[in-house]
């Protein structure tokens, strides 16, 4: 028999809210619900923040139709939090669970989560006090390490693919220069399934610029130039982290006197000010002398990407059995962990969840990697393969 100790669970949100992410909360209930061992399964209100003032709700007590619901639902049905727990707060955390008597803890989120799984599983152990640590995986950045893709980010992918694929008619039908700007401060897979559905030649996206490659500001008026002479016409992907040779962020440089959030990060997606930037600087270097500015326009696709109510089914699906594998972890006997998502086959397509040590996702960065990029502002087709099982059925169009 495995050692499960008797007690309550706990389970919590943090970060950016995606369209998935109750798929994962419930799937921990699922995993929970009815086991011997388990008492309370207590939700935390916008994560550690509960869990510090005890603001808590009895998800077991929750009818399992209206649960089913929520979990179909976008955001974070908790609530959520940006704190980023040092060790004095997470020892208010750990104190509170154990006034609570709550043996299992469940963290739904991003790197930042795993590491306060980590340091309160450290607490735990060295107080000597039984408690289970389990972090599962949530973000649209898909920039968590040991995971082929983490759940979130393809029902993000899916609403950018589709966003590009619209506003891509529109500059077809209006030409112009089109700049639209997508989350991705560290890590380039958002940006990059702009991509997706370039189903003609000309098709945009026409220039991808991902985090992960140097943004020359000359070589980029350059490049759109070339778009211009060769189509008439250039629709951009810009990630809003690009760097400079420097590493410099160039949109926390052009807002610098933004707000910032607890990690200390310059809030990116809340301004339009990267596009408008750009846009400015297409204007004035691409205007012939004493003639006509060219057509630039811009946007900022900010938190939409988050919660759009149009899931992928794979992402729906896996988001749940991530939550349903740290359950059955915690059951099994296991003391802590990181649920990861593994892709098992491409075609049929096939995932599995792995768990693994919290110490090897927590406060770390996945990136792009070099085969998914091609040259200094496009993406490959290794990585247009790596998405599109994972998008779910994309629109059709015709042309005339």
């Amino acid at each position: 028999m495995p050692d499960v100790p008797s007690g309550n669970a706990i389970v919590a949100q943090s970060g950016g809210p995606s369209a998935v992410i109750n798929q994962s909360l419930v799937g921990v209930v699922d995993g929970l619900r009815g086991h011997r061992s388990i008492g309370t399964i207590y939700g935390a209100r916008h994560g550690v923040r509960g869990m510090v003032k005890g603001d808590v709700v009895d998800l077991g007590a929750v009818d399992p139709q209206r649960l089913e619901l929520v979990a179909a639902t976008p955001s974070s049905a908790l609530g959520s939090t940006r704190d980023k727990p040092d060790r004095a707060y997470c020892e208010n955390i750990f104190a509170t669970l154990k006034k609570l008597h709550v043996r299992y803890f469940f963290y739904i989120g991003g790197n930042d989560s795993s590491d306060t799984c980590r340091i309160v599983s450290e607490l735990a152990g060295a107080s000597g006090y039984d408690l289970r640590c389990f972090h599962v995986p949530k973000t649209v950045d898909n920039d968590l390490v040991m995971n082929d893709h983490t759940p979130g980010y393809p029902s993000a992918a899916r609403y950018v693919a589709t966003m590009f694929m619209g506003d891509n008619l529109d500059n077809r039908a209006l030409p112009g220069i089109k700049i639209n700007v997508v989350m991705g401060r560290h890590a380039g897979f958002l940006t990059a399934a702009a991509a997706l559905m370039r189903l003609r030649e000309d098709d945009g996206p026409h220039l991808v610029y991902l985090p992960e490659r140097i943004f020359d500001v000359d070589r980029f008026v350059g490049d759109v130039e070339r778009c211009m002479s060769r189509l008439g016409r250039c629709q951009i992907a810009v990630s809003e982290g690009i760097v400079d040779k420097d590493k410099q962020p160039i949109g926390a440089t052009l807002i610098r006197t933004g707000q910032v959030d607890a990690h200390g990060n310059v809030q990116l997606s809340g301004s339009g000010a990267l596009g408008d930037q750009l846009a400015e600087l297409l204007k004035q270097k691409l205007t012939p002398a004493g003639g006509k500015p060219p057509r630039v326009r811009a946007d900022t696709l900010g938190y939409a990407q988050r919660c759009w109510p149009d899931p992928s089914p794979v992402d729906s699906r896996e988001a749940r059995e991530a939550g349903r594998a740290a359950a059955r972890a915690a059951l099994a006997g296991e003391l802590s962990g990181s649920v990861a998502v593994q892709r098992l086959r491409q075609e049929p397509y096939e995932s599995g969840m792995k768990l693994v040590k919290l110490a090897d996702v927590a406060a770390k960065t996945r990136h792009m990697p070099e085969e998914f990029m091609k040259g200094e502002n496009n993406v490959s087709e290794a990585f247009l393969d790596y998405l599109r099982p994972l998008v779910g059925p994309m629109p059709s169009i015709g042309w005339l």
